[in-house]
This record gives structure tokens, C-alpha cells and sequence, in this order.
């Protein structure tokens, strides 16, 4: 049986250099959309709790509505008891009968009073609740517009790069079956502690991509060897030397081109 080939430090170290210039091609397009996603969402959480508001103070215009023809009814129903205990008062015989239903009277116009007191409660409720409505509808207005614009501008964005960004993600996972998983997860470890999400950098001038910190020489040829992974002692980056870099990135590139 024949035996498995070995993967050499040189491979692995290409492989994890081609999976962060992947990985950092991602993170540039989605850096383009930046905020935006959140913005859009938070606009419709907006808009829709604006909708809700609406729907309420309308809901709400039905329900004084509804009293206010409640009173009325009652006000109509005052008028017809107060017409028949006057036309009763013609046919009393005593004063005691009379005086009971003056006071039958008195209290349906109080009834009566009452009710349009409430009536007009109801309606300076309404006209309060309608101006509350033209001025949520004006800032409904304003902000389903923002939101339109920003869905624009978001899928703008999302056509140029949503494709290439699939594809992307893909090539990703594919590079990453390459590589032995305790190296995966350091470079997971490395790229969520470091800034930019730079976990595999090139030497450049002397010292880790991004860093002022200089590197021994003797370390630098170590590198160039390409026999061992090695990283920088100060920020945890895996190293590794500009020619290598330069050819990946190379090879990058024209992915890079076939999947836009």
C-alpha cells in the first residue's frame, strides 16, 4: 500500500498565506458595505414601529368616535324621556307627582349636560390624536424615503459583490480542508486577536507586515527556508518571506478575476 504523501512546511505555509488573502478579500467586500445592512434594518424596525403607532391612533379615533355616538344616543334618548315627563306633568294629580318627575326632568338635562361636556372632551381628544397622526405620517414619509435610498444603495452594492463573495466563501472552505486543523484553528485565534484580521504576513523591510517591530536576521532566513512555521513574538502572526508572498499573491489575483 502505497504510503500517503507528506504535506511540507512550504506547502502549508502557502496554503495558510492563500486562505488570509482570501480571507481578506472577503472582509474588503464586506468592509464596502460596511454599516449599511444595520442601517437598513434599523430603518425598517423604524418605519414598521411608526406603522404600529398609526394603526394604534387610528384604532383609537374608532374607539372616541364610538363614544361620541354612544353620548349622542344617550342625549337623543334624555330629549325623548324629558318630552314624555313633560307631556306626563299635564296630567298629574297631585304635587307630589309633578314634583317627581321635574326631578325625572332635571336629571335627564344634567344627562344631557354631561354628555355634551363629554362630547366635547372626546373631540378635542380627536383633533389632538389627528395632528399626532399628520405629523407621524410626515416622519413616515421622511424615513420610508431614507430607507428606500438606502435599500438602493445596499443593493447596488449587494449585485457587484454578492456573486464573488459566494465564491469566495467557498474557495475559503476549500483552502481550508488543505490545511491541518491545529494550524486552522491558530489562524482563527490569530486573525479574531489581531487588527485587520491580518493572521499570515509577509516580511516587509525587516520586519512582520504591519509592525514596527524588527526581525533578527538570522529569524529572516529561517523564514526564507520555509523548514518550520514560525511567528512574530510580538503580535502572534505567522511569517513568511516577500518572494513566497509575491507568488501567491500572483496566483491570487487571477482567482481573484475569474470569480468577479
Amino acid at each position: 500500500m502505497a504510503k500517503k504523501t507528506e504535506i511540507t512546511v512550504e506547502e502549508k505555509l502557502r496554503a495558510l498565506y492563500d486562505l488570509q488573502l482570501i480571507d481578506s478579500r472577503i472582509d474588503e467586500i464586506r468592509n464596502v458595505r460596511g454599516e449599511l445592512p444595520l442601517e437598513v434594518e434599523d430603518l425598517e424596525d423604524e418605519v414598521a414601529g411608526m406603522n404600529t403607532r398609526l394603526d394604534k391612533l387610528k384604532g383609537d379615533l374608532e374607539v372616541i368616535e364610538d363614544q361620541i355616538k354612544d353620548k349622542k344616543n344617550l342625549i337623543e334618548e334624555a330629549k325623548s324621556l324629558i318630552k314624555k315627563y313633560t307631556s306626563q306633568q299635564d296630567n298629574v294629580r297631585n304635587n307630589r307627582e309633578y314634583n317627581s318627575l321635574s326631578k325625572e326632568i332635571e336629571f335627564q338635562e344634567l344627562e344631557i349636560q354631561l354628555a355634551e361636556k363629554h362630547i366635547k372632551e372626546f373631540k378635542a381628544q380627536i383633533e389632538q390624536k389627528n395632528q399626532v397622526i399628520d405629523e407621524t405620517k410626515e416622519r413616515l414619509g421622511e424615513r420610508e424615503e431614507h430607507l428606500k435610498h438606502k435599500k438602493d444603495e445596499l443593493n447596488e452594492i449587494l449585485s457587484e459583490t454578492e456573486k464573488e463573495e459566494k465564491s469566495l466563501i467557498k474557495e475559503s472552505e476549500s483552502y481550508e480542508k488543505k490545511i491541518e486543523e491545529r494550524l486552522i484553528k491558530a489562524y482563527k485565534r490569530i486573525r479574531t486577536n489581531v487588527k485587520n484580521g491580518l493572521a499570515v504576513v509577509p516580511v516587509e523591510r525587516g520586519a512582520s507586515g504591519g509592525s514596527f517591530f524588527t526581525i533578527p536576521p538570522q529569524v529572516q532566513m529561517e523564514i526564507a527556508s520555509r523548514k518550520k512555521i514560525i511567528t512574530d513574538e510580538h503580535s502572534g502572526r505567522i511569517l513568511v518571506d516577500p518572494a513566497l508572498a509575491q507568488e501567491e499573491q500572483e496566483k491570487m489575483e487571477a482567482l481573484f478575476d475569474k470569480v468577479k
